[in-house]
């Protein structure tokens, strides 16, 4: 993996999970905790929605909202179980 793959998945991590904290009304989790929670939002959104039909725009944007959108379900998920 490039060196620049690896910053962007780091920004754009770090974006969709403050988004997601703040979105769900429960702040953010520090720097780290954004980029994990962003990562694994990306993961699972790109898993999730084009099983369900929802097909975002390409670019960094459409990057972002997908990472975005599946963070809020990863956050939503871990509060049913706390």
């Amino acid at each position: 993996m490039a060196i620049e793959t690896l910053i962007i998945w780091l920004v754009i991590g770090a974006i969709a999970g403050w988004l997601a904290g703040q979105i769900m009304r429960g702040g953010g989790f520090g720097l780290v905790g954004d980029i994990v929670v962003g990562i694994v939002g990306a993961i699972v959104g790109g898993w999730l929605l084009p099983r369900i039909g929802v097909f975002v725009f390409g670019g960094v944007l459409g990057e972002i909202l997908n990472a975005v959108i599946g963070a809020c379900v990863v956050l939503f998920i871990a509060r049913l179980f706390k």
